[in-house]
């Protein structure tokens, strides 16, 4: 980015070299013809400065298009925006969507390298870890992320890396309160889980199910998927095993999240999941944090890195700062939950 405003600033200096040649030359012209030179230099000046991209560019790659990696980038542009860099006016965004298709991570980075954006905004695992295997010299900022250095983006939260840090979307404390809350309102369950073995982030949480559900009334059953299509096929596949369903923060799953949410209406399963938009879209429980604010906080991180009040070394990768109890009292409703009073006060309730 040093490069590109040293560039800026020499074409702004060569450009009033210009202007101030033109001038002297007018003289002999007369005021009118050196008026109207001036106007035309000015005019130029005024196209060199919009071809020569006085806007910072922001790459944005997003491994599939649904509401939670929708807010967080939402959330991205407000934090930016908040912090003095306003999409139009000191920034633009090249938004690139990979479908789900991992591989279309790398062809997305390798463009945003070869177009020299100033900064990458990386919103999933496979996002981020396109970027990071593409370039080790622009600024990555990533989020929608459970295990960063398991997936091996950052060195440590503290340390994360030269290129590289952001906010990762997984509270600590999340998966053991999730299984807490199953053991205690419906022990003896069968827990049936669906993910994308492909996905690190995913891989990392079912791990972390399975190490909690030890030494609980519950055991884990699990359904593997490798996209989206085949998740109607794994959900049906756990009706007559599973007693409760928990979709943990699966890009692949979350985004045929509806398929899951008819299974579980219409056989009466509970369906815990791993953040606040999939209540909205059915689901009944969760421990979740809201993607709106990490994103918004990795706004702020990139406003830093921008702004050259920072680099991406010195700013410390994070955990989501809140999580909550959350119920659909409407999905419980439609998947038989038995309600229990204590819900009342324990949890956030909306219907």
């Amino acid at each position: 980015m040093k490069r590109k405003w040293n560039m800026r600033i020499g074409v702004a200096m060569m450009s009033f070299a210009l202007l101030a040649a033109c001038g002297s030359e007018d003289d002999v012209d007369g005021n009118e013809n050196a008026n109207e030179d001036e106007s035309d230099n000015s005019e130029e000046v005024n196209a060199n400065t919009e071809d020569d991209g006085e806007l910072l560019h922001i790459g944005a790659t997003q491994i599939v298009e649904h509401p939670s990696l929708d807010a967080a980038f939402e959330g991205f542009k407000e934090g930016l925006a908040d912090n003095g860099f306003v999409e139009g006016e000191q920034v633009t965004y090249d938004f690139q969507n990979a479908q789900g298709d991992q591989n279309n991570t790398s062809t997305i980075a390798n463009n945003f390298v070869s177009d020299d954006v100033d900064l990458i905004f990386a919103n999933s695992t496979p996002s981020a870890q396109g970027a990071l295997q593409a370039t080790d010299d622009i600024p990555i900022i990533f989020t929608s992320v459970t295990d960063a250095v398991g997936a091996g983006l950052i060195e440590s939260f503290d340390q994360p890396g030269d290129n590289i840090t952001g906010v990762v979307d997984l509270h600590p404390e999340s998966v053991e309160e999730t299984v807490a809350f199953i053991d205690e309102y419906f022990s003896d369950s069968t827990v049936g889980l669906i993910y994308n073995s492909g996905e690190q982030n995913s891989v990392a949480q079912i791990e972390a199910v399975e190490a909690a559900v030890e030494g609980t009334t519950l055991e884990a059953t699990t359904r593997s998927v490798s996209t989206s299509a085949e998740v109607q096929q794994a959900a049906e596949s756990l009706i007559d095993t599973a007693d409760v369903f928990f979709i943990i923060t699966d890009n692949t799953v979350v985004s045929a999240l509806e398929v899951v949410v008819s299974a579980a209406n219409d056989y009466g399963i509970p369906l815990i999941v791993g953040e606040p938009d999939s209540l909205e879209r059915g689901g009944f429980a969760t421990f979740g944090i809201d993607y709106h604010s990490i994103g918004y906080r990795t706004g702020e991180m990139a406003a830093e890195v921008l702004s050259g009040d920072k680099t991406t070394a010195d700013i410390p990768a994070e955990y989501p700062e809140n999580m909550q109890l959350i119920i659909n009292k409407g999905a419980a409703d439609a998947q038989s939950v038995e309600w229990h009073d204590d819900w009342d006060e324990l949890a956030e309730l909306f219907e």
